[in-house]
């Protein structure tokens, strides 16, 4: 008899097991029997709540996403004006919830899934105009018709922040990180 309530509490399980494994790996090979040990749970029941590791990798990129949104809303919360705002944003896509070595390896495999598996380029695409439209909102006011640019070039340097890091030994520097990005992003703001 299945034990009730169980099932969040697995799925939690098998997903925070997905992220440290393919985060220690640096890839997707590993096998659902191995993400399954690591939950301390039976592939078989993981199959069962997921279906295929590309299931179980998603719904891992989802948690990760929703940590990222969830820094994001919090951080535009206690933000002041645009300015204000947009560094908000910057700061949230380098917290520390979202920019720990597991969950940046985990980035970097979603890119590369991306390229083949149809859900996990439209969970990214919805990733990437949520942070175009979060941009987009307070660049307008102060940078007008170059907007568009500048949330491309911000969204580009974010990416390729989390791609240089997830090529790196050792820990990451999300204060650095943050700098790199926000000093484009002032560099910008300077003529308007």
């Amino acid at each position: 008899m299945p034990k009730l309530g169980a099932e969040p509490i697995r799925r939690a399980a098998l997903v925070k097991a997905t992220i440290e494994m393919v985060g220690d790996g640096g890839s997707l090979d590993v096998t659902v029997a191995q993400i399954a040990r690591r939950a301390g749970m039976s592939s078989a029941l993981a199959h069962h709540y997921f279906g295929s590791k590309e299931q179980i990798f998603l719904a891992a990129m989802r948690a990760i996403l929703s940590i990222y949104a969830a820094e994001v809303r919090g951080a535009l919360v206690v933000a002041e004006g645009h300015a204000g705002r947009l560094r908000a944003i910057v700061h949230a896509s380098f917290a520390p919830g979202s920019f720990r070595r597991e969950a940046i390896g985990a980035w970097l495999n979603f890119y590369v899934l991306a390229q083949t598996a149809p859900e996990a380029r439209r969970l990214l695409a919805v990733y990437q105009r949520r942070l175009h439209s979060n941009l987009m909102h307070d660049l307008k006011p102060i940078v007008g018709a170059r907007a568009g640019g500048v949330a491309r070039g911000l969204g580009a340097l974010i990416d390729g922040v989390y791609i240089r890091a997830a090529l790196q030994p050792g820990a990451t520097d999300r204060r650095a990180a943050a700098a790199l990005v926000l000093a484009y992003l002032d560099r910008e703001l300077e003529g308007a």
